[in-house]
Order: C-alpha cells, then structure tokens, then sequence
C-alpha cells in the first residue's frame, strides 16, 4: 500500500478525490451532513495527497533514476561516468573491457520489466529485468549504426546514505548480463558476473 502511495501519486489524489464526489452525492441524495463534511474534506485532501506523495522517494523511483541516468551516459558515450556507477571490480572490468569497443548513438530503455528488491538482504539489493534498444557501430568499423534490441539484467546494491541525512541512498550496479530478446545467446552475450 505505501508503495502504491508513493508511486502513484496521482492515482492516489484520483481515488480520494471520487471518494469525496461520491460522499458529497451521498449527501445530496440523503441530506444528512456528516456526508457533505466527509466528502468536502476529502476533496481538499486530494490535492494534499498528491504533493505529499509527490514528495516521497522510493528505493524502485531511485532504481529507474540510476537506469535512466545510465542510459544517457552510454548514449553520450561517456564510459566514465558508467564506469562510476559500478561497484563491483570484475563487472567494472568487464564494462571497462566492452564499452570502448562501441560508440553509441542512441541508447534507450524500452521497457522496465521488472524490479525486485531482495528484502531481507545486507546492503540492501535488488534485480532488474528490461529491454533496451541501442544504435550502435564498432569502433574498428565493421558495424555501422547497427539498431540492437537487448534483455539486460541488472544486479543493484545500495549504499546506506549518510547518518545525519546529508546523503539519501544510492543504487550502484554490481552486476549485468546482456543477451537477446528472445532465442539463444547470441555472440554479444555476456555471462552474469556475480
């Protein structure tokens, strides 16, 4: 239910907001007072709700930030700042490994599968599922502006943020695997680094 609250504010605003229409009716219908009180506070409180809401960030909104902030930074070639969003050595290595091997010309997510927080966990991890879509060409200038559709799998962990609030909570990448679509592995297929 939190979660529902903080991701989808305007949901939220919505199904107060037709509460309160729907008590203020109760009240044009009945005439018993309690039902107009009810449904105006509700229509005042939807708004509320909403910035409220709006306001809360959760570890799935922080995810989908570290994703989307990543694909800018493969679309701007920028391995750098990729590489700084890595927190585990072999899959840092390995990105450093493949990333200069290509240049990128777009680099969007097609679609968030799936995200699942691994409750229980010490930091705190989580797994991604997407589809992503890429240009791209080899540097070496075999493959020119080759548009690639990958299923990318994600490992995140989260790095606790300061004790005096300085510093909210980040994601960092601690592993990744690319593979097709659908079908087999294919020759770009990376193995899940662990």
């Amino acid at each position: 239910m939190t979660e529902l609250i903080a991701e989808r504010p305007l949901a939220v605003a919505f199904m107060i907001g037709l509460m309160g229409v729907a008590m203020l009716y109760g009240w044009l219908q009945s005439g018993k007072r309690p039902l107009a009180i009810t449904g105006l506070l509700m229509l005042v409180l939807a708004p509320l709700a909403y910035g409220i809401s709006e306001r809360i960030v959760t570890d799935r909104e922080r995810i989908e930030q570290l994703i989307y902030r990543t694909a800018d930074a493969v679309e701007a070639n920028d391995h750098d700042a990729v590489l700084a969003l890595i927190d585990d050595e072999p899959t840092r290595r390995q990105a450093a490994m493949e990333l200069p091997r290509y240049e990128f010309t777009l680099a969007d997510v097609a679609s968030i599968r799936e995200i699942t927080i691994l409750e229980g966990t010490s930091p705190l991890r989580a797994e991604v599922d997407m589809n992503v879509k890429v240009v791209v060409s080899d540097r070496r200038g075999s493959l020119k502006n080759i548009r690639v559709p990958r299923r990318l799998m994600l490992t995140l962990q989260e790095r606790p943020g300061s004790a005096d609030g300085q510093r909210e909570p980040t994601w960092v990448v601690t592993g990744y695997q690319h593979m097709p679509i659908v079908g087999q592995p294919d020759g770009f297929t990376t193995s899940p680094i662990r």
